[in-house]
This record gives C-alpha cells, sequence and structure tokens, in this order.
C-alpha cells in the first residue's frame, strides 16, 4: 500500500468520495485550509486558548471537504483531472503507470510542499509575517505543480486507454 493511499484513508476517500473530491469546487476550497491554519494559529495572540476553536474547525474543514461537495457534472475541469489523476498515482502499485510518471520529481514537489508547510507552521508560531507568506507560497507552488503533474498522468493513462471505462 503506498503512503498515499493511507493517507487518503485519513480523509475517508472511497470511490464515492474520490468523486465528490474531483469536483472543481472542493479541490479549490482546499487552498483555504493552509491560510485558516496559519490565522488559527496567529490568532492565539487575540483570544488565548480560544484560538484552538478555529484550529480546530480549520481541520475538521480540512477533513471534511473532500467528501462534501456533489459529484461533478462533468470531470474535464483541470482540478477534476488533478484529482483524478491523483488518485491513479496512489494505486500505482495496482494499476500500471506509464514510466515517464515513474519520476523522482513527485517525491521532491511533495517535500518542498512539506519544507514550505513547516516553514509557513513556525513562522506563524513566531509572529512572522514574511516567513509565514514565503511558506505557504512554497507549499502551494509545489502542490500546485504536483496537482499539474497528476493531470498530465491522467490524460496519458486517459489517451493510452489505461483506465477503466
Amino acid at each position: 500500500m503506498t503512503l498515499e493511499r493511507k493517507i487518503a484513508s485519513t480523509f475517508r476517500l472511497t470511490d464515492e468520495n474520490w468523486m465528490r473530491h474531483a469536483n472543481p469546487l472542493s479541490v479549490w476550497s482546499r487552498y483555504s485550509v493552509l491560510p485558516l491554519l496559519m490565522l488559527a494559529i496567529w490568532s492565539r495572540t487575540w483570544i488565548g486558548w480560544w484560538f484552538l476553536v478555529p484550529l480546530a474547525l480549520s481541520i475538521a474543514w480540512m477533513l471534511i471537504n473532500p467528501a462534501l461537495f456533489p459529484k461533478p457534472k462533468s470531470t474535464d475541469a483541470w482540478a477534476s483531472k488533478a484529482v483524478l489523476g491523483e488518485r491513479l498515482y496512489l494505486d500505482r502499485d495496482r494499476v500500471e503507470i506509464p514510466d515517464h510518471h515513474r519520476s523522482p520529481l513527485f517525491a521532491i514537489l511533495k517535500t518542498v510542499a512539506l519544507v514550505g508547510f513547516l516553514i509557513a507552521l513556525g513562522s506563524a508560531l513566531v509572529y512572522s509575517i514574511p516567513g509565514a507568506a514565503s511558506g505557504l507560497a512554497l507549499t502551494y507552488l509545489a502542490k500546485s505543480w504536483f496537482l499539474d503533474r497528476m493531470v498530465w498522468l491522467y490524460e496519458d493513462m486517459r489517451r493510452e486507454r489505461r483506465l477503466n471505462p
């Protein structure tokens, strides 16, 4: 089992929920999670221990978001293809993907996104706006590039008819 599939199980990404998450509204609204987390951490100065409430709400939003939206009417949108490609990628131990998609770039992008997140988190803890903004920018750049590669994977798999109808 791939690490990504283990993580997906945390978000209850069943077949049904993967399709719900393929709704572009789900994808684009998930981009709000990290700023909400940073703001929640930052708010501890203003509201003290009550910051745990917005922090918990941010985490809850992250967890329920993939299943919150209806299935998309079409999966032609970039965001939908990104999710469907990500699903193919996490199943790469079960479904053969083209060799040119077996690249270390994916692991590099995930590592860069994690480093960006840690920079943003550490910066929020010490109230550094430039650090938090830089960390978030690095995270979003790496994650968006990764998602774009997932669109490419999905398109290649569809073109090569490796997908089940």
